[in-house]
């Protein structure tokens, strides 16, 4: 995906009788050979490459962004068991958009214009203000800030409440790791450790935990294969400096992609891309950095209270070997 980016900060943009990207505007970041676009719509993360070779699968320039690749789910990752949820005595019912299981899903943003703050050559900053909906009656300003490193990319991500009443907030991010680009991951390795897993009913909501060690939920370094995961983990096991990392590995030893996330965000993902795109099945594996748990509306287990004025903000990031 790295050789449709080179619009510079202004791609997309659709001025002077130029068609528009249906990603909107298009910022390409450099740091050696390092190259990343984000994109104005959803201030999403459109394409990452190291070395002249994909680190996401992400999405082409002309196309509509596809199964959530890149985005960033404010401010409610995953699902929201029939949109409905309770908040300080009320009732709120979001628009149900996962209609074969009845759910509210990824949040409201990633199909918003979101406003590029500022950028250079390797970092770019957009913002957004997410007004009032029915179903989410609160004022989030929302901060996307990328800083693209050599072996990599960091993404901080900030949510300030700027309206009169507390909200409930959480976030999650999408990404698709590629490891051995243009391979199915069977041959690849992940190692994910964490203590935690989510089972889930027939609607892809959690229904208890579980621990992972000694079963078929443990991501300890060994090939994929055939097995297909969406599942969600938290307990998850962190290094020295508080970050939780998993790796994914290609199968010939090759190279290495770990996606990284710190404190504020306690729960993992990991989806062997099964029910994607028929061209990109299993192609990728997502591991997604999550505040809260699916359905965490719902069920109110790690949903932050963000009083007015009040701003969350958390780190997460990829990095290549």
């Amino acid at each position: 995906m790295s050789d449709d980016g080179d619009q510079g900060d202004h791609g997309g943009e659709g001025t002077g009788g130029a068609l528009v990207s249906p990603s909107g505007r298009q910022v390409e970041l450099r740091a050696g050979e390092a190259r990343a676009t984000v994109v104005e719509v959803g201030a999403g993360l459109r394409t990452l490459s190291v070395g002249g070779r994909d680190v996401l699968d992400g999405y082409a320039l002309d196309e509509v962004c596809p199964s959530a690749r890149g985005c960033h789910l404010v401010p409610w990752p995953n699902r929201i068991r029939q949109g409905m949820y309770a908040w300080d005595g009320a009732t709120q019912r979001l628009p149900v958009n996962e209609h074969a299981y009845g759910n509210a899903s990824h949040g409201l943003t990633r199909w918003q214009a979101w406003q590029l703050d500022s950028s250079q050559d390797d970092r770019a900053e957009w913002t957004l203000r997410q007004h009032p909906v029915p179903g989410y009656p609160f004022t989030l300003d929302l901060r996307v800030r990328y800083e693209l490193a050599l072996d990599g990319i960091t993404v901080t991500v900030e949510a300030t409440n700027t309206g009169a009443a507390a909200a409930p907030f959480a976030y999650g991010a999408h990404p698709y790791l590629m490891a051995s680009p243009g391979q199915p991951v069977d041959g690849d390795a992940l190692t994910a450790p964490a203590a935690t897993w989510l089972p889930l009913d027939a609607t892809m909501v959690p229904v208890g935990r579980a621990a992972v060690a000694g079963t078929a939920y443990e991501l300890d370094g060994t090939a994929i294969g055939a097995r297909e995961v969406n599942t969600t983990y938290t307990d998850l096991v962190r290094d020295d400096d508080g970050l939780a990392r998993a790796v994914l590995a290609a199968g010939d030893g090759g190279r290495t992609v770990t996606v990284w996330q710190d404190e504020a965000l306690p729960y993992r993902l990991v989806y062997t891309a099964d029910a994607v795109e028929a061209a990109k099945v299993r192609r990728s594996v997502a591991v997604e950095p999550m505040s809260a748990p699916p359905n965490a509306f719902s069920s109110g287990e790690d949903v932050v209270r963000l009083e007015p004025g009040e701003t969350w903000r958390g780190r997460w990031g990829i990095t290549v070997g």
